[in-house]
């Protein structure tokens, strides 16, 4: 046979699409996985046309699962970013879109035994070293994915899967706010570099000659504005203890205006080079972040609630991200919920050319079934 085949399961989770993988049924050598990786989504070609890749980065993503590492988890999960255009995989973030799949994941595959109501999966999320523990509906001790809960960016309803941060400040820059100020200048603008969850800097859409309301595309034509983006995000990397970023998706760009339709923030994410027809899942919990915290760009901006728990709406493209935050006593985020949904699309075997990967001698069989 000229092929490879893998196990493997597609799986909507929240705004994004991917492919969940055991660890086991890949390449324990990282370059021999990547190129599998690679293949499987038909990188590097714009279209992905040989892959099962959807030609954006939201739809080129992985998730690989093991056994956990840790005492106080269920399961491991590394997330990788494929690369659309280039031969390349990041596994230098998180993604909690994709997270949100993992817990439906480990139920379906039987790592983790559902119970009557809702079943938590603990999760070690591998690239940053934090836990989630995502709260998955399992009536009758089956994974429910119909249900009434919508998610801008998603069409339907679907059912309501909470997941909780905890610890996630400076999970990859080191701190919550790396260069230790809530406010630098960065190639004449004024930004603000954070990190709860997912390296991002805050820049006020004005200082950059745009309204901050304008459509993904219509940014995404604006060519002077993206080539300025990118020398501050360069910029930004090394005092964001990220380094040379220039070949990394991290940090993420987020323009920031006042909201325009109820919500707490206005904002147009770059990932890190393409427009976000929404925002990601830890990207608005570090923007949720910086408005709360005292000297930010965000001061002015944001509209804010009284107390240590509030609920903060991420207005973005294609709707709004609700985001709940509870500070303590010391005005340190210590805990951050949200509401994604999840579908599994696809449960079966991937196939990649034999001549990029010859194989495990008896891949594991897929076990569960959708419910």
């Amino acid at each position: 046979m000229s092929q490879t085949r893998i196990p493997c399961l597609q799986m909507r989770g929240g705004t994004s699409k991917g492919l969940y993988f055991l660890a086991e049924d890949l390449p324990s050598d990282a370059a021999q996985r990547d190129a599998v990786l690679l293949a499987a989504m038909g990188s590097p070609d714009a279209r992905q046309i040989d892959g099962l890749g959807g030609a954006t980065s939201l739809t080129s993503k992985v998730a690989i699962i093991d056994r956990p590492t840790r005492d106080d988890v269920d399961v491991d999960y590394l997330f990788a970013q494929v690369v659309v255009d280039l031969p390349r995989v990041d596994y230098g973030q998180n993604c909690g879109n994709i997270l949100a799949g993992v817990g439906p994941f480990a139920i379906e595959r039987g790592w983790v035994t559902a119970q009557d109501g809702t079943t938590p999966v603990r999760v070690h999320m591998v690239n940053t070293g934090q836990v989630a523990i995502i709260h998955v509906p399992t009536p009758d001790g089956r994974v429910e994915y119909t249900g009434d809960a919508e998610i801008s960016g998603v069409p339907g309803r679907a059912a309501p899967l909470i997941i909780e941060f905890r610890d996630t400040a400076g999970s990859s820059c080191g701190a919550l706010l790396p260069t230790g100020n809530p406010r630098d200048t960065l190639e004449g603008v004024d930004v603000t570099c954070l990190d709860n969850g997912m390296p991002v800097v805050l820049l006020r859409a004005e200082d950059l000659g745009v309204s901050g309301h304008e459509s993904p595309a219509e940014l995404e034509a604006n060519d002077v504005l993206r080539t300025r983006i990118e020398r501050i995000r360069l910029a930004a990397g090394p005092r964001m203890n990220l380094g040379d970023v220039s070949e990394r998706t991290v940090p993420k760009m987020t323009l920031i205006a006042a909201p325009r339709h109820g919500g707490s923030l206005a904002t147009r994410s770059f990932i890190p080079h393409r427009c976000h027809e929404a925002i990601g899942v830890l990207g608005a919990v570090s923007v949720a972040s910086g408005c709360l915290i005292p000297g930010t760009v965000c001061e002015g901006l944001a509209r804010l609630g009284e107390g240590p728990t509030q609920r903060l709406s991420i207005e973005h493209p294609t709707g709004e991200f609700t985001v709940e935050l509870t500070q303590d006593a010391q005005g340190d985020v210590v805990r951050a919920g949200l509401l994604r949904t999840a579908r599994l699309l696809f449960e079966g075997y991937l196939h990649v050319p034999r001549a990029v990967w010859e194989g495990m001698p008896e891949p594991s069989s897929i076990s569960g079934a959708a419910s």
